[in-house]
């Protein structure tokens, strides 16, 4: 069953590789379009398009069916592009003109600073451009994924996001016990964490997330709170010509003894839940985030 298994992940890696190589050869515009109405075909039909609408309506009970069905378009063709962009992750990194930066003031005052902080983001728009955006403004930065289980996928795109890196200090590190303790070493040596906080935690706490409560992670918050570090919200949004928008927003602090880390993380979801509603086709749906 394990040789099954590994044949079919090789044969799907082969495929993917072949439809990419194809694509790089037609001009990005008509890439972008095709591999995005490619997902949002495929999208309709899977597992993953219901529990998307189920998530959308328990953020917008008040939309009707038409509407939700549009925000689910538009999040299936986003993921799309994502998928796309990966392939050339360090050119978008490098093209100053790709990524609209607001809060530069912030992220200046921030790089001043001595001691290092905690960026945080969720699943939006092309959420793999956060890390070397980061790490090309000089911020050394260790960033905690969740691998993939198709070992093929996994490296391929681990060895995309590397090579978007400009820093050898700066590191990605699959979720997992490793990961923690690569983490804590990295803040010792006076290195930046970037986390995505809007997914399910099945070790996490119960905090309340659109009027739910929901399985959270909470652990960077102890890291925060025990080194006082600033824990930083990084929104990112795309842009309709296909570029983004990058906007860092006031330092929150975590250093008051009488503030538990449920009660933090109640204020950082309250930040999260006003982006997803802000720009909701940019959201990834399709995670059982309330289940």
């Amino acid at each position: 069953m394990n040789n099954l298994i590994s044949f079919r992940y090789l044969a799907e890696y082969f495929l993917f590789r072949i439809i990419i190589m194809v694509l790089q050869l037609l001009p990005k515009s008509i890439s972008l379009k095709i591999i995005s109405n490619t997902f949002l075909f495929l999208g309709k039909f899977s597992k993953y398009n219901s529990i998307a609408k189920k998530n959308c309506k328990i953020v917008f009970p008040n939309l009707n069916d038409k509407e939700i069905k549009l925000i689910i378009k538009n999040s299936w063709i986003n993921l799309g592009k994502n998928l796309f962009e990966i392939t050339h992750l360090n050119k978008i990194i490098n093209d100053e003109k790709s990524i609209e930066i607001k809060g530069l003031s912030i992220l200046e005052k921030i790089k001043k600073n001595s001691s290092p902080s905690i960026f945080f983001s969720i699943h939006s728009s092309n959420w793999e451009i956060c890390v070397p955006f980061l790490d090309h403004k000089g911020f050394k930065i260790g960033a905690i994924y969740r691998h993939i289980n198709n070992k093929f996928f996994d490296k391929y795109i681990y060895n995309k996001r590397t090579e978007a890196l400009k820093s050898k200090n700066s590191f990605y590190t699959p979720k997992g016990k490793v990961s923690a303790r690569e983490i804590l070493d990295g803040v010792i040596n006076n290195k930046n964490i970037f986390l995505l906080v809007d997914q399910k935690d099945s070790a996490g706490n119960l905090v309340d997330f659109f009027g739910r409560k929901v399985k959270t992670q909470t652990g960077f918050l102890k890291i925060a709170r025990k080194y006082n570090l600033k824990i930083v919200p990084m929104k990112n949004i795309r842009l309709p010509n296909n570029k983004f928008q990058i906007t860092f927003q006031e330092p929150i602090e975590h250093n008051n003894i009488n503030i538990t880390d449920d009660k933090k993380m109640l204020e950082i979801n309250t930040i999260i839940e006003q982006w997803i509603r802000e720009n909701p086709q940019n959201w990834l749906w399709q995670h059982k985030r309330f289940s």
